[in-house]
């Protein structure tokens, strides 16, 4: 084999064509929206934040939608748009935190996408979370780790039924996108042959 062939081969990233959608799932500050962003980018397919959709469908903000509505309605409307996203062309989806909880939009995603659970440990969502100021279920600073205690004892035993699990760090988000990457083309490679590609340059 060509030494300068088998230098960029090794060292070329793998790639793939996505045979369905991607759908990142994962608690408020696991990165789903950053590192969503730059996967879309990488995989040159679209990229949705289904809160964004909600909020554009509803009108108004997602904190304004859950003050006059209630949780409820939120929900409902978050299951419809997803629905309707994961009927559109292959993209990357990030959902938000509490979507992929509901039986009906986990057994969608499990049908008509490949799911990515961007698993973060405490010390980290703290750390990302800190920093927002619109996040609905956190309004009390002072609560918020106590609050993602509850939620990851509730929560990760449901996100470890996505197809792929990464680990998230604080790191730069494209090193955290070449780990999903590379995760995703080993899923792929096993489970989708025909997508399975080496990008050569």
């Amino acid at each position: 084999m060509n030494e300068d062939f088998k230098h960029r081969s090794l060292n070329a990233p793998l790639s793939f064509r996505p045979p369905k959608t991607i759908v990142l799932v994962g608690l408020m500050g696991a990165g789903k929206t950053s590192i969503g962003r730059r996967l879309a980018k990488r995989l040159e397919v679209p990229f949705f934040d289904s809160d964004l959709e909600v909020e554009s469908a509803a009108g108004c903000s997602m904190m304004e939608i859950l003050e006059v509505f209630g949780e409820p309605a939120f929900r409902n409307g978050e299951e419809r748009v997803i629905n309707r996203l994961l009927d559109q062309e292959p993209h990357v989806l990030a959902t938000g935190g509490g979507s992929f909880m509901n039986p009906q939009t986990r057994a969608r995603v499990k049908e008509k996408a490949i799911s990515v659970w961007l698993r973060a440990d405490l010390d980290t969502l703290v750390t990302r979370v800190a920093r927002r100021t619109d996040r609905p279920l956190l309004e009390d600073a002072t609560r918020h780790r106590l609050t993602l205690e509850a939620l990851i004892a509730e929560r990760y035993p449901i996100y470890a039924e996505a197809d792929v699990i990464v680990q998230t760090f604080d790191e730069p988000t494209n090193t955290t996108v070449d780990r999903v990457i590379a995760a995703l083309s080993e899923h792929i490679r096993d489970h989708y042959p025909a997508q399975y590609v080496i990008k050569a340059f």
